[in-house]
């Protein structure tokens, strides 16, 4: 839900080199049901935490959803999913 310019501030922060979405307009987070609200500060609407896997084609084969923005998934989780993609 963060603006685009806070979005590619952590993305540089963080030495990421891969996309992140960037949803102010919530258009993409209720496509897919991750609209948390007022589960932010002051009762905000926020996104739900989710990690989405997708092979070379753009199918989603892997999901991680959870309610706790605390939680996240694994780095070892994912790279094993991923390699059994191949």
């Amino acid at each position: 839900m963060d603006p685009p310019n806070v979005s590619a501030d952590l993305s540089r922060k963080a030495g990421y080199t891969f996309t992140i979405l960037s949803d102010p307009k919530t258009e993409v987070i209720r496509r897919y049901d991750l609209l948390h609200p007022g589960g932010g500060p002051n009762g905000s609407d926020i996104s739900r935490p989710a990690e989405f896997l997708l092979d070379s084609s753009g199918v989603v084969r892997w999901v991680n959803f959870t309610e706790d923005i605390r939680v996240r998934a694994r780095a070892n989780e994912m790279l094993a999913v991923a390699r059994s993609l191949r």
